[in-house]
């Protein structure tokens, strides 16, 4: 067994669940806890399956729910130095373990293999995401969010992914006639803020290969972007190619199937 869930996914919160034979994560925690749980308990999975929490970066919807998580499930909580110290008191008391990773070096839950690295991110020390099973080494989950850009470093790590969680955050148009303050579209359009609906199709054009099975688009803008929008520009560039990738829309209310890497 090698699974992914996306629980909830926009500007507002975002969450995944990532089990294997052995273990079971959540990847950041940026929804409410019960938001959390409701989700997994919809899914019939028992919360208590999950051994750790891992956090990508320090920004809100990414860790809103981390220490009320933490403080029910008690399990150790998984985070660079840099984020740690960022978001310490945001999380209030932690009951189990702070275990630190260093970006670019990978660590391993029981049967569960993560490689974090650098992501172009106006964050302390952004990252995303690789994972692998001992048990299905063939299989590779690719997760890639809060990217300004796609770097020849978040291109190399996602190759070869039977699975990706890639961030379509925007349409571009939709962005700069849309209500934001200019400061804001500037944010999010820059090499720190969040990839467009096109940029996403422009990094899976560079990483795409007849093995990607499952594609999720994630951290789509309540605002700037819609689903059907998001899907019908990855849609189209896909059936350009003629791929059978599988696509799937992560939705701010309502969590994706579990999906077999």
């Amino acid at each position: 067994m090698f699974q992914l869930t996306v629980l909830v996914s926009s500007s507002q919160g975002n969450a995944s669940f990532i089990r294997t034979d052995e273990t079971a994560i959540l990847l950041d925690a940026g929804a409410p806890a019960k938001t959390i749980f409701n989700a997994l308990e919809d899914l019939r999975i028992d919360r208590h399956e999950i051994k750790g929490l891992v956090i990508s970066h320090e920004h809100s919807d990414h860790i809103k729910g981390a220490g009320a998580v933490l403080r029910n499930l008690k399990v150790p909580l998984y985070i660079n130095e840099e984020t740690y110290y960022q978001c310490q008191s945001r999380l209030g008391n932690i009951p189990a373990e702070v275990k630190f990773f260093q970006t670019g070096t990978p660590f391993q839950i029981n049967d569960l293999i993560i490689h974090p690295f650098s992501s172009s991110h106006d964050a302390v020390e952004s990252c995303n995401f690789t994972f692998h099973c001992l048990q299905y080494q063939e299989r590779k989950l690719g997760i890639a969010t809060d990217l300004g850009f796609p770097t020849t470093l978040v291109i190399n790590r996602l190759k070869n992914c039977t699975t990706i969680v890639l961030e379509s955050n925007h349409d571009e148009k939709m962005l700069m006639n849309g209500p934001y303050p200019w400061r804001l579209k500037q944010r999010i359009k820059s090499s720190q803020g969040h990839l467009s609906n096109q940029q996403a199709v422009g990094l899976l054009s560079q990483i795409v290969h007849y093995g990607l099975e499952n594609l999720i688009l994630a951290h789509l803008s309540e605002t700037n972007n819609n689903p059907k929008l998001a899907w019908e520009t990855m849609n189209d560039y896909l059936q350009s190619i003629r791929s059978n990738v599988n696509i799937f829309i992560a939705d701010p209310c309502l969590h994706t199937p579990l999906i077999n890497i």
